[in-house]
């Protein structure tokens, strides 16, 4: 991705726009200076009062309309294979074909049928490891003369050992929501992670709300996945697409266990996501969950893979939890009580802001009070389950990689904060008074999440939920909130929950680049046009660190 020239901090910008409120980022600024990342020199941006949100959340912009009517989405990409899911929204037939050369096609596929509105999935086979692939699909309306040539895609196969390549990670996308989603910058956000040639994009969950169904069948719980499809395939036309389940989607064990309308939700919704997003099984290549579930299949919910000198593993907070991990189906507004809610926000140029506390605060017993969540809930009894710890154990123990990085909806799945509320529960061992009980709660489980990842060298947790941008560090490994990509008002939700490390608002996306020596974290902006100014612009970028690889995998 190119760059503006003049690279900007994004926290003096904030700090110079809301002086006036008497919240005070300068101390923010002192910390991330203090803890060694880099920003760059910033002037005050331009404020404008906040448009009223769109009515529409679903439509493209009428420039990327045409991706609506026939969209690809990539996925289970690996050194040999690739598998290409299309969406039609007329009867159409048509071909891939794809070759190692921009517009010079040496191979394609046989001629399939694309039925409207039904997902179907053709697998490229037999392709060259390491290597750089061009496609494009060729299709005509059903019984039509002529095939009209779709525009040139590319992906390439799994990367080899010492090899650099770039991947992106997006937040929460909430298209339900007006009050944090923009349609249209959202379609910037995926446009601009395309433009950066990223090997691959990592959604962090809470993309597939049902909350605003107004009835539950097979169909309906569709409509959430079908209306992501031709924003996602902005992006995910070229970069295959990792997903993960947030607590939103409704898909657990949980509503999966109740003989009402959830159990139909938890189905509907996994089947769903499954059915228009090519999401990997365990098969030699990917390991993660080998067990079907019943009116299911393969849930497809936890796996991992290799990519380059780096780890890749998606963990799943739901679907292993028997009891409520956060919010339940059909609460009012979703967030499932107290502790599931936004939170208070920082947002660009307004004026009464609340104050991040500078001191670590999951020790403090107001940090215990906090992270309990949904009234006086027991936390212990929500988990990642035996199974999926025992295979995030072995995945991480053998694995030789530089680089490990580890995906989650969040800490737990449920509460606020990072590294505020990680030793917790099973993630940190300790019970709300601070005290170890890991032990007596997780018999047979070596030791909690946050510990085992500092045994065996993880690089970064990335999760979403909090609705910011938040860089945190804890016993060398990195917890990085990831940001939301349209939330068209730029807050940062729930800063009052982190309270150290970098914290910046909304909107845009992160772009990782792995090299052999060091990974390099980017978060990149995105505006709306009538809100780009001089000063800051959709590719600006907003903060930047790097990590070296540890120590035994140097």
């Amino acid at each position: 991705m190119t760059h503006p020239v003049k690279r900007r901090d994004f926290v003096a910008m904030l700090s110079a726009a809301i002086a006036w409120s008497g919240f005070p980022f300068r101390s923010l600024l002192a910390q991330n200076e203090k803890a060694g990342d880099r920003n760059v020199e910033g002037e005050q941006p331009h404020r404008e009062q906040p448009a009223p949100p769109s009515e529409n959340q679903n439509v493209l912009p009428d420039d990327l309309k045409s991706y609506a009517l026939l969209s690809l989405v990539l996925g289970r990409i690996s050194d040999r294979s690739v598998t290409v899911s299309a969406v039609s929204q007329e009867a159409r037939e048509g071909y891939f074909e794809y070759g190692l050369t921009s517009g010079n096609y040496s191979d394609k596929s046989k001629i399939i049928d694309l039925p409207r509105g039904q997902p179907v999935e053709v697998v490229l086979r037999d392709l060259k490891p390491d290597t750089q692939y061009f496609y494009r699909l060729n299709s005509r309306l059903k019984g039509g003369a002529d095939y009209s040539h779709g525009e040139e895609c590319r992906f390439h196969t799994q990367r080899s050992p010492g090899s650099h390549f770039r991947f992106a990670v997006q937040g929460d996308s909430h298209p339900e929501r007006p009050q944090m989603h923009d349609p249209g910058l959202y379609a910037r956000t995926l446009r601009n992670i395309s433009m950066g040639n990223p090997d691959f994009l990592v959604c962090m969950g809470d993309d597939f709300s049902v909350a605003k169904l107004r009835t539950i069948d097979d169909e309906t719980l569709k409509q959430p996945y079908t209306l992501q499809r031709p924003f996602l395939g902005l992006a995910a036309r070229s970069a295959p697409l990792f997903l993960l389940n947030g607590n939103h989607e409704q898909a657990s064990l949980f509503n999966f266990n109740q003989t009402d309308i959830r159990h139909e939700v938890a189905v509907g919704a996994q089947k769903a996501r499954n059915l228009y997003y090519p999401t990997p099984t365990p098969d030699g290549f990917y390991s993660g969950n080998e067990h079907p579930l019943q009116s299911i299949g393969s849930l497809r919910d936890y796996y991992a893979w290799t990519w380059g000198d780096a780890l890749f593993v998606i963990l799943d907070n739901y679907w292993h939890s028997p009891t409520l991990v956060d919010s339940g189906f059909g609460e009012r507004g979703g967030n499932g009580g107290r502790g599931g809610g936004h939170g208070k926000g920082l947002r660009q140029g307004q004026g009464h802001q609340q104050e991040a506390e500078d001191t670590k605060v999951a020790k403090s017993e107001q940090g215990r009070k906090q992270s309990g969540g949904h009234g006086n809930r027991d936390l212990w009894d929500v988990t990642m389950g035996d199974e999926q710890y025992q295979w995030f154990r072995k995945t991480l123990e053998q694995s030789t990689a530089k680089f490990k990085f580890v995906f989650a909806h969040h800490v737990l799945g449920t509460n606020r904060g990072g590294v505020d509320v990680s030793d917790l529960y099973e993630w940190g061992g300790h019970d709300r008074q601070g005290n170890w009980v890991f032990p007596e709660h997780r018999p047979g489980w070596e030791l909690p999440v946050h510990q085992l990842m500092v045994k065996h060298g993880v690089t970064i947790f990335f999760q979403g939920h909090d609705h910011l941008f938040a860089k945190q560090e804890r016993d060398g490994i990195i917890y990085q909130e990831v940001p939301m990509p349209a939330d068209q008002f730029y807050r940062a939700w729930n800063i009052e929950h982190y309270g150290s490390g970098v914290r910046l608002p909304n909107s845009g996306h992160l772009e990782v680049s792995v090299s052999p020596h060091e990974v390099k974290v980017d978060y990149i902006a995105s505006f709306l046009p009538k809100d780009e100014t001089s000063l800051k612009r959709t590719g600006d970028l907003l903060h930047s660190y790097s990590v070296k690889p540890n120590a035994t995998h140097a």
